[in-house]
């Protein structure tokens, strides 16, 4: 019987040893498959950007990016995000917490209109804003009356980038302030606590690092929204241009330089973004481990 046993235990061992191999094996394929598409997808043309941002020198960089309709560009982009978010994040705090810590009527339906923004196409839904708050559109005549103009202006920007915004704090905190549960909050009710002093120390605390994680997301796609943006703003120079808006203008001009040189500001943004983004989800991890 030995012998039969030392050749089966023989036999378990080198298949382990194989299948180790091949496990290896297969995860070196995938890391490489994942390297190469990243380099064509992803690196190669954001090198490019800087490549060709570069391409006539720094000065002509710095030319670009400190022309009058760039810095207006760019003060208006940032303008939108300093608005945007801040008011997302109200709203994503509020909606967040009323789906999770409530039951009421009308909550899919609540969720559903959540999601809208993902699935309407940004083109449309500034072609909806268009219908509504244009001269002769459904709100028109009466924004007219008022002297309020939206469209063709910084403030049908503002509400055009806060639909396509609208979910991405509130995704954030939903899954968070799930598996939090309510148990904590009721032991702070229970002991005294008001609902702010309640939500400052229990709740904030519980989803700080997911709530920066969706304002930054939404800050991200502030910064870079193009189709809703587009439709709305009539693309005025030195007024409605945001960032993404006069990189196309100056490339449609033929500006090739220029048009680079605000796109590699724009690049830059989103790797800081993408760093912060790195840190934070570091630590979330760091915080639930």
């Amino acid at each position: 019987m030995e012998p039969t046993v030392t050749k089966t235990v023989e036999q378990a061992a080198i298949r382990k040893r194989n299948s180790s191999k091949e496990s290896k094996s297969f995860k070196i394929i995938l890391i490489t498959i994942a390297i190469l598409y990243l380099s064509l997808l992803l690196f190669v043309p954001l090198m490019a950007i800087f490549v060709k941002a570069f391409e006539k020198g720094v000065e002509v960089y710095l030319a670009a990016i400190t022309e009058s309709d760039a810095l207006s560009a760019i003060y208006l982009t940032l303008l939108v995000a300093v608005i945007v978010v801040p008011l997302n994040t109200i709203f994503g705090v509020a909606a967040a917490w009323g789906v999770t810590k409530f039951r009421f009527r009308g909550k899919q339906v609540l969720l559903s209109l959540l999601e809208l923004p993902f699935a309407v196409s940004p083109v449309i839904a500034g072609l909806v804003f268009v219908l509504l708050f244009s001269p002769r559109g459904v709100l028109g005549p009466w924004l007219v009356d008022l002297g309020i103009k939206i469209i063709f202006s910084v403030p049908g920007i503002i509400i055009a980038t806060i639909f396509v915004t609208v979910p991405f704090v509130v995704r954030e905190l939903i899954p968070v302030m799930q598996a939090q549960g309510t148990s904590e909050e009721e032991a702070a009710v229970s002991l005294g606590a008001n609902g702010w002093q309640m939500f400052w120390r229990v709740t904030l605390p519980n989803i700080k690092w997911g709530l920066l994680y969706g304002m930054i997301l939404c800050n991200a796609r502030a910064i870079g929204e193009f189709g809703a943006v587009s439709v709305v703003s009539g693309r005025i120079r030195g007024m409605t241009n945001t960032m993404p808006l006069h990189v196309e203008i100056l490339y449609n001009e033929y500006q090739f330089s220029a048009s680079f040189a605000v796109a590699s500001l724009m690049s830059i943004m989103a790797i800081i973004t993408l760093i912060i983004k790195s840190i934070i989800e570091w630590k979330t991890e760091k915080h639930e481990g």
